[in-house]
């Protein structure tokens, strides 16, 4: 006869092969990750379309005139599957988003990605031209093949500590269709490697390191961040990209990679934003010189950090005076 012990063991095993079946049964097929899987029988060429909207308008406070005025990097894009990122908000940047963000330097983040290209995750790479104003357009041509139906995207800000907007993974095709066109408003980030607050901040490291953020009109909650608009609920666009499917026809496609679109091309408009004055805090009260039992003042003054723009809060007082007091008294010889 079988003893207890292999007659309990053998249960236990049945029991886990009932439970692994019934685990199978009910979870069903495993599925991409965001439904990125793209069934398309062909590749899909696409014309992206970089626009800047960093205008003194729209982002009055401390917005870069000279040395060096606001402008745009070239953009860096790269076709992908989900097992890839070239960026990821919540996340720590890579060396490569270091680099850009920080620098505007390409070589680590081309580099990873050509490695990733070997590894079949990444279909290609793209750039455009540099826009030497925050307002401009620069555009590329680009093949989307359907294993690599995604898109991330990046363009630093200049000048900023490590300021870029970009886009992550954005998927150009839903089952086995390719979309005809998509249009997304881009909001600035922080890489989380350096601590500057405004544009022109010198180089200094963020230790340790923080994970990539999104910029809002109140995060971070500084007076003296370049972004900081806390009667905004948002911040309006910096930048946007329109990303257009062309036509089967070869003769009806318009070669543009790599192109600045000409100035007859109008950016979209925004709103001004309202930037109210700024003032220091005040000055320490000064000594009275005049009687300090009746009819003497002692004054005290404040500058101006921020001049207001765009029919903002005016600045208030810059002098105050009040009455003296025994303690704050000179007496004249």
């Amino acid at each position: 006869m079988m003893s207890s012990e292999h007659l309990t063991c053998g249960w236990l095993q049945q029991l886990l092969v009932v439970l692994v079946k019934l685990c199978l049964t009910f979870a069903g097929p495993l599925r991409p990750l965001n439904g990125t899987e793209c069934t398309a029988k062909s590749p899909a060429s696409y014309i992206l379309v970089f626009t800047g909207h960093w205008s003194p308008q729209a982002f009055p406070k401390q917005y870069p005139l000279f040395r060096p005025p606001a402008q745009w990097s070239k953009l860096i894009a790269v076709s992908h599957n989900r097992h890839f990122r070239l960026w990821e908000e919540g996340a720590p940047a890579s060396a490569g988003v270091q680099n850009f963000a920080e620098l505007g330097v390409t070589v680590e983040l081309m580099k990873a990605a050509k490695e990733a290209r070997r590894k079949r995750v990444v279909g290609a790479m793209y750039r455009t031209a540099g826009i030497p104003n925050g307002i401009g357009h620069s555009s590329t041509e680009m093949l989307m093949q359907p294993r690599s139906s995604l898109l991330s995207l990046m363009v630093k800000m200049i000048p900023s500590p490590d300021w870029f907007v970009g886009v992550d993974s954005l998927n150009l095709c839903e089952g086995n269709q390719w979309k005809q066109e998509v249009t997304i408003d881009l909001q600035p980030y922080d890489a989380g490697t350096d601590s500057g607050f405004t544009f022109s901040s010198p180089n200094f490291p963020t230790s340790p390191r923080e994970n990539i953020t999104k910029i809002t009109s109140q995060m971070p909650n500084h007076p003296a961040n370049s972004f900081y608009y806390p009667r905004l609920k948002e911040l309006p666009p910096i930048a946007s990209i329109k990303i257009t499917r062309q036509g089967r026809s070869p003769e009806r496609q318009t070669q543009m990679s790599n192109h600045i679109l000409p100035n007859s091309i109008s950016p979209q408009r925004f709103s001004a934003t309202p930037l109210d004055c700024e003032v220091s805090l005040w000055s320490s009260w000064g000594l009275c010189l005049g009687p300090c039992s009746r009819g003497g003042v002692r004054h005290r003054t404040r500058y101006i950090l921020l001049r207001p723009a765009n029919a903002g809060t005016p600045c208030p007082e810059l002098e105050e005076q009040a009455e003296c007091v025994p303690h704050s008294c000179m007496k004249l010889q």
